[in-house]
């Protein structure tokens, strides 16, 4: 399979400076369509850095994202989910307040097309709208078995729940791409073989490409078709994951030494 010809996203010598320091120094590689990829690195390889700049929260001092073959930085962030781009949180973004349903229900906003006058005069448009992302919510609750909850607030829920809600509220856009950062942060052993299953099921049944920075190695190794291993903001390996996990780079990355 030829990666250029199949590839979603393609990032090419992405650079980031704040400062004196050195986020990203040339990093590139690419994400083929209906994949998982996998990011590694220690703390400080630039791996947020990097999803912060396919969100369009940074902007790169050098280097070029084309993703579904449009130049991503030539988008203003508030298109980025519009384009096809849905993102998680390592620190879970939710509105504490508001229901299951309410928060996935603001993630389809970007799908919406009625007006401030359409709205504030309750048109038939409107009135069609405002079902079809309940339409589309419920199903998503349902896929992610939150159906059950959905009137709860999203304060008196698990951290493992939330995370789940987060990421149905990031699929209900019908994301091309779905950012996951740091989803098993915080989750006990039982959880993460949940999670490596449910990226999987979300992979299949939305024919969504999923891109995971993760710092629970396992878990990369498991459920990734390709792992891109990060050190000190340069890529130094890029591959399946069992041939990453015995580069000789990766292992001194994460272990200071070239043997285990």
């Amino acid at each position: 399979m030829s990666s250029t010809s199949h590839a979603l996203l393609r990032v090419s010598d992405l650079s980031v400076r704040f400062g004196g320091i050195v986020a990203l120094d040339g990093i590139s590689f690419d994400v083929r369509r209906g994949e998982i990829c996998g990011v590694i690195g220690p703390n400080g390889a630039g791996k947020t850095t990097l999803f912060n700049c396919l969100s369009r929260l940074y902007t790169p001092a050098a280097g070029t994202i084309t993703f579904d073959g449009a130049d991503l930085l030539a988008k203003p962030q508030h298109a980025i989910a519009a384009a096809g781009i849905g993102r998680t949180f390592q620190n879970v973004a939710l509105f504490p307040a508001m229901t299951v349903r309410e928060n996935v229900m603001v993630g389809r906003h970007c799908r919406t097309g009625t007006g401030y006058l359409a709205n504030a005069f309750r048109l038939s448009a409107v009135r069609r709208e405002e079902a079809e992302v309940r339409q589309c919510t419920d199903r998503l609750l349902t896929l992610l078995n939150l159906d059950d909850m959905a009137e709860t607030p999203v304060k008196y829920l698990s951290f493992g729940t939330r995370k789940r809600v987060e990421m149905a509220r990031a699929l209900v856009a019908e994301p091309k791409l779905l950012l996951l950062d740091e989803p098993a942060a915080g989750l006990n052993h039982e959880e993460v073989d949940a999670l490596r299953q449910l990226i999987v099921d979300v992979r299949d049944l939305f024919q969504v490409t999923v891109l995971l920075v993760e710092h629970h190695l396992n878990l990369v190794m498991r459920v990734s078709d390709q792992v891109v291993a990060m050190n000190f903001g340069r890529k130094i390996a890029d591959g399946p994951p069992a041939q990453v996990q015995a580069d000789p780079e990766v292992v001194r990355a994460y272990l200071g030494t070239e043997t285990a």
